[in-house]
C-alpha cells in the first residue's frame, strides 16, 4: 500500500470589490438569480449564472418540491437549461451564492455532490475546464479553476 495525496488549489477574494470584471457581472447575476429562488422548506437560496462562450448568460436558482428529492438546486437548473438550449455551447466559467433565512452564509459554500457530478458531465464533455466562483451571501469569494479541482475523482463516460 501506498500513500497518494491529492491537493486542490483555490483562490480567494477577500471582498466583492476584489473579483474581476467579469466574475463580478456574472456574481450579480448569481445575486439575482439566488432571488428567485423556490426553498420554503430549507430557507436556504441558491443562486447560480453561466457565462457560455457565445456571451449568453444563463441563471438558475433552487427550486424545491415538497417531496425532496423532487427538487432541483441552482447550478444544475442552470446548466441543464444551457445544455438544453445551447448545447453546442461551451461553459466558460459559473458564479454561485447562497444565503440562509436562518442564520449568516458570510465564508464560500460550494457546489454539492450531486451538482458537482452534474457539472462534471459538461467540463468533461467540452474538454476544457470550468472555472466556479462561489460564495455565501456576503463575505469571501472562492474561486476554482475547474470542476476537477472540486471533485478530483469524477465519475464519468470512461468508466462505462
Amino acid at each position: 500500500m501506498k500513500e497518494v495525496k491529492i491537493e486542490s488549489t483555490f483562490y480567494v477574494f477577500e471582498t466583492f470589490d476584489e473579483l474581476p470584471n467579469e466574475a463580478a457581472v456574472l456574481m450579480q447575476k448569481a445575486f439575482e438569480a439566488r432571488d428567485k429562488a423556490y426553498a420554503p422548506y430549507s430557507n436556504f437560496n441558491v443562486g447560480a449564472a453561466i457565462l457560455l462562450d457565445n456571451g449568453e448568460i444563463i441563471i438558475g436558482s433552487n427550486q424545491e418540491n415538497a417531496s425532496y428529492p423532487s427538487g432541483l438546486c441552482a447550478e444544475r437548473t442552470a446548466i441543464y437549461y444551457a445544455g438544453s438550449q445551447y448545447p453546442n455551447a461551451k461553459v466558460l466559467r459559473m458564479a454561485i451564492s447562497a444565503t440562509s433565512k436562518n442564520k449568516p452564509t458570510q465564508s464560500p459554500i460550494p457546489p454539492c455532490g450531486a451538482c458537482r457530478q452534474a457539472i462534471a458531465e459538461y467540463e468533461v464533455k467540452q474538454e476544457t475546464p470550468i472555472e466556479i466562483y462561489f460564495m455565501g451571501e456576503t463575505g469571501k469569494i472562492a474561486k476554482s479553476m475547474s470542476l476537477a479541482n472540486l471533485l478530483p475523482f469524477i465519475f464519468d463516460k470512461s468508466v462505462l
